[in-house]
C-alpha cells in the first residue's frame, strides 16, 4: 500500500488511503502491539476528526479501549505513552506535509516507535491478504484523557529567564501554537500561532526556504535575537538568527552540548544521523561528549539513543531526541533548552551567529536532490570512483554511504518513497566543495531521469 512508509503511514487522504483502509488499521493494531488500551491524538488537519473516528471504530471492534487525548502535538502522544503505561499509540498526523495529506505515527510501549520494520508491514500484509475481520463480542470503549496540565508541568522544568531575549516565533498554524504561550512569556513576537489545518500563513515545512520568509522579516522588523519555527506537528524546531539567517538544524545538537555537558556536567554518549555536519562531533568531543552516527528517522534514532543508552541527539532535519523524553523527540523541550542557553549567552555578549560561527566551521552543501531511477548503481558509481582515488578515513554503509576523507567526506542515501539520491557534501572550503560537487554531477548526470 502507498502510504506504508519506513517510519509511519502517510500519504494524501482519500486518494493514497481512505477511511476502510484506517478502520482496518484500527481493527489490526490492538493484536499486533498486544496492546487492549490505545492512545490516540490529532492533529488540526480537516482530515483528522474522521480518521479518529474510524481508527476508533476499528480498535472498539477489535475488543480494545481508545483513550481520547483530542488535539495534542507529536511529542505530547509520544511523552503520555510512555507516562501512562499504555502498550499502543497513534498520533494522527501528516506532521509537515501539506493539507491534503494525513498520517498515523505509531508507538508502543515505553514510546518505543512502530516503524514499518517492527509492526506497520504485519498491519499491511493482513489488509492485502483481506485477512478477516471478526468485531469482538465485546467491544472495547472510548474514554477521555487529558493530559495537557501534567505535560505543561513537565516542560516547565527546562524554561528559565528569558527576559533579556527579544525572541519571534512561527508556529506554522501546526500544533505547537496549542501551548508554546502558556511556556513562553506574552512579549514574545508570535506569527501563524492559531492552530488551522489549511496553514494559512505557509505550509508546515520550515527546511523549505519560502515557508520562513514571513520569520526572516519578523526577526529584522523587531530587531529579534533569535528566530523560532516549528513544523506541523513540532515534533521538529529550527532556528533563525539574530540576522535571520537559517542555521542548519544539526548544528544546534552541539550547542545543545552546552546544556548537557557543560551546565549539567553529564557525561556519555550523543547521537547524530548520518548526514551530520563533521563539525558537530568535533565540537561536542571537546566537552567530552562521545558521539555516535546512525541513521536517519525517529524509527531508527529512538532505538539507537535507547540502545547506547545516550543522553540526547539529534538529526539534519530538526529532531531532537532526549534520554529525560522516553528517549523521543520534543520540539518544544529543544526550544526551551536552546532558548535558556541563548539567554545565557547573551548575558556574556554572544550573539546567536556569533555562536554558530565557532561551531560550522566546514563548508556545506546541504541536500542536493538526483532525480535517479537506478538508485544503487548511482550510489556505487560514486563510492568506486572516489575510493579509488583518495584514501578514506572513515566508511558507513547503514542509511546509504557516508565516506569520509582527510579533508571532505559525502553521504548519499536514496529515498524510501520516491526515484531520488540525496546528495550532502562538506569540505574544508568553498571551492573544494564546488569541484566535489561538479565532479559528481558528472557521474551521475549519465544516470538523471528526464
Amino acid at each position: 500500500m502507498k502510504a506504508f512508509h519506513a517510519y509511519d503511514i502517510r500519504g494524501i487522504y482519500n486518494q493514497e488511503f481512505n477511511r476502510d483502509d484506517i478502520y482496518k488499521i484500527g481493527f489490526f493494531l490492538p493484536s499486533v502491539l498486544d496492546a487492549k488500551k490505545v492512545l490516540l491524538g490529532r492533529d488540526i488537519r480537516e482530515s483528522s476528526p474522521e480518521i479518529f473516528v474510524y481508527l476508533s471504530q476499528g480498535i472498539t471492534d477489535a475488543g480494545a479501549d481508545v483513550y481520547d487525548a483530542g488535539l495534542t502535538t507529536t511529542p505530547m502522544i509520544y511523552w503520555a505513552t510512555a507516562k501512562y503505561n499504555f502498550h499502543a499509540s497513534v498520533m494522527i498526523t501528516a506532521s509537515h506535509n501539506d493539507k491534503e495529506y494525513n498520517g498515523l505515527k505509531v508507538s508502543k510501549k515505553n514510546a518505543l516507535p512502530v516503524g514499518y520494520d517492527n509492526g506497520l508491514k504485519i498491519i499491511e500484509s493482513k489488509i492485502q491478504d483481506h485477512t478477516p475481520i471478526k468485531p469482538a463480542q465485546i467491544r472495547g470503549k472510548v474514554f477521555p484523557i487529558k493530559i495537557m496540565e501534567d505535560y505543561l508541568q513537565f516542560q516547565k522544568q527546562y524554561l528559565t529567564d528569558l527576559s533579556n531575549l527579544n525572541i519571534a516565533v512561527d508556529c506554522s498554524n501546526g500544533m505547537a501554537g496549542l501551548l508554546i504561550k502558556q511556556l513562553l512569556d506574552s512579549h514574545i513576537h508570535y506569527i501563524n500561532d492559531f492552530p488551522d489545518g489549511n496553514f494559512p500563513g505557509h505550509a508546515p515545512n520550515p527546511l523549505i526556504p519560502k515557508n520562513i520568509v514571513q520569520l526572516q522579516k519578523t526577526v529584522k522588523k523587531y530587531k529579534c535575537d533569535v528566530g523560532v519555527i516549528f513544523d506541523g506537528d513540532a515534533d521538529r524546531v529550527m532556528f533563525l538568527d539574530e540576522q535571520g539567517r537559517f542555521i542548519s538544524p544539526d548544528l544546534m545538537i552541539a550547542l545543545l552540548g552546552h546544556y548537557f555537558l557543560e551546565e549539567k556536567g553529564m557525561k556519555g554518549n550523543v547521537l547524530q544521523d548520518i548526514r551530520t555536519s563533521k563539525a558537530v562531533g568535533e565540537y561536542i568531543e571537546k566537552m567530552g561528549g562521545t558521539m555516535h552516527t546512525w541513521r536517519v528517522g525517529r524509527a531508527y534514532a529512538a532505538l539507537k539513543l535507547r540502545e547506547i543508552n545516550g543522553i540526547y541527539g539529534g538529526e539534519l532535519a530538526g529532531h531532537y531526541y532526549f534520554r529525560d523524553f522516553y528517549y523521543s523527540d520534543s520540539g518544544i523541550m529543544a526550544c526551551l533548552i536552546i532558548l535558556g542557553l541563548l539567554a545565557s549567552f547573551k548575558k556574556k555578549g554572544k550573539q546567536l551567529s556569533e555562536i554558530i560561527n565557532t561551531i560550522g566551521k566546514y563548508a556545506n552543501s546541504g541536500e542536493i536532490n538526483f532525480r535517479i531511477e537506478a538508485k544503487k548503481d548511482a550510489m556505487e558509481k560514486l563510492k568506486d570512483h572516489f575510493m579509488s582515488h583518495e584514501k578514506a578515513t572513515a566508511f558507513y554503509d547503514f542509511d546509504g554511504y557516508r565516506i569520509e576523507f582527510p579533508d571532505w567526506w559525502f553521504n548519499i542515501r536514496p529515498s524510501n518513497t520516491e526515484p531520488y539520491l540525496r546528495l550532502l557534501v562538506e569540505a574544508s572550503t568553498v571551492q573544494q566543495l564546488n569541484e566535489k560537487i561538479k565532479e559528481m554531477n558528472r557521474i551521475l548526470d549519465p544516470l538523471r531521469l528526464c
